[in-house]
């Protein structure tokens, strides 16, 4: 079994501006530069054989043209390891691609999560971090957008969990 998912990987000027902000939270787990990416799609564990009907499924995500994305503002969940970052402002043609890469998944017959599409970029893991001081984390980088950039492929990865966080592997990139 792995674990897959589908996801826009961020290029390496923004994903080293975001990692500058990496600092000055107590309980977080930060993600390394290389690591930063928005998900699309999470498929999680499957089996060889479905993980090949996914690939297939996933060379036909339509006709979308390159899409123009930057980040705004962080934001996190308040339940369990909570993911700390920036969000996405919510583009049509990008949300339109997560979504051909959901119905790739239910295509491959992989059950998919029923929770709304939020684009974000997960920068940490919070563990123990005290609320007061994610607020304040946040509040002192609200006002964080990144450089537009563009967006003409996308990939599915592998994830390994591992005891120093999840590593991901580019498996397929996706080319539009």
């Amino acid at each position: 079994m792995i674990r897959l998912f589908a996801a826009v990987p961020i290029p390496f000027d923004i994903a080293e501006g975001l990692a500058r902000r990496q600092r000055g939270l107590p309980g977080a787990r930060w993600r390394p530069a290389e690591a930063l990416h928005i998900t699309l799609a999470f498929y999680g564990a499957l089996g060889e054989p479905r993980a090949d009907d996914l690939a297939a499924e996933l060379t036909r995500p339509g006709s979308i043209r390159s899409i123009h994305s930057r980040a705004s503002g962080p934001s996190a969940t308040a339940t369990g390891p909570a993911p700390c970052g920036p969000g996405w402002p919510l583009s049509e043609p990008l949300n339109i691609l997560a979504g051909r890469c959901r119905v790739a998944g239910q295509r491959a017959g992989v059950v998919m999560e029923s929770r709304d599409y939020r684009p974000h970029v997960t920068l940490a893991y919070l563990r123990g971090a005290e609320d007061d001081r994610v607020g304040a984390w946040m509040t002192g980088h609200n006002l964080l957008h990144s450089p537009p950039f563009r967006v003409d492929r996308f990939g599915l990865y592998t994830s390994v969990l591992t005891d120093a966080g999840s590593h991901y592997t580019l498996e397929r990139e996706y080319l539009f």
